[in-house]
């Protein structure tokens, strides 16, 4: 267990994470898809509602960060000209999906159950992502998902109280963030020689 202080480079990590993206925005190359980072400011910005209430303590802010970096993505892409992915019918259905998933996750009394819906949105959301990072990996920007990994291993190595309600979410932001540059990587990573 490492001690709770080391939290602020996963602040640092995440911000460094979003910043890039943002500047990649910016530039003309990064297209995100509204639908996706929509879903991942919300739930991570609930999911850390329910951390806190089952104990957690510093360990949520990789996933705070999350939700805030979402948030500003959002921002940046609205605010710059031509910023964003179109949004066709799959991302609609994507989203509607995922919100059903966040409104069982508000509204389930059983914090553990609350938790796998929290985590079947974000993974919902992310399915747009990573169809249009599939087809037009130039789209993304990798340290907006490498970075996130290595914030959320360090986040899980603070944990003091082990329960599924408080590593969970680490725990998949580490997975699907790791899909995610699988996806971008793919070509490299699965080169024919």
């Amino acid at each position: 267990m490492l001690p709770e202080n080391i939290i602020y480079i996963v602040i640092f990590l995440e911000l460094i994470g979003h910043i890039f993206y943002i500047k990649s925005i910016v530039q003309g190359h990064t297209k995100p898809n509204l639908v996706s980072w929509f879903i991942w400011m919300l739930a991570p910005f609930i999911g850390v509602f329910l951390q806190l209430k089952a104990g957690a303590g510093l360990s949520v802010l990789p996933i705070f960060m999350a939700g805030f970096g979402s948030l500003i993505i959002i921002i940046a892409a609205v605010l710059t000209k031509n910023a964003f992915w179109k949004i066709n019918i799959f991302d609609i259905y994507c989203g509607l999906l995922s919100t059903l998933a966040l409104i069982f996750y508000v509204f389930t009394h059983n914090l553990s159950i609350s938790i796998i819906f929290a985590i079947l949105s974000d993974a919902l959301a992310f399915i747009p992502t990573y169809k249009k990072a599939y087809k037009f990996p130039e789209t993304e920007y990798h340290s907006t998902y490498s970075l996130p990994i290595l914030a959320n291993i360090i986040g899980l190595l603070i944990i003091k109280k082990q329960s599924f309600t408080i590593y969970s979410f680490g725990v998949y932001f580490i997975i699907s963030n790791l899909i995610m540059i699988i996806i971008l990587y793919r070509k490299k990573i699965f080169k024919r020689n």
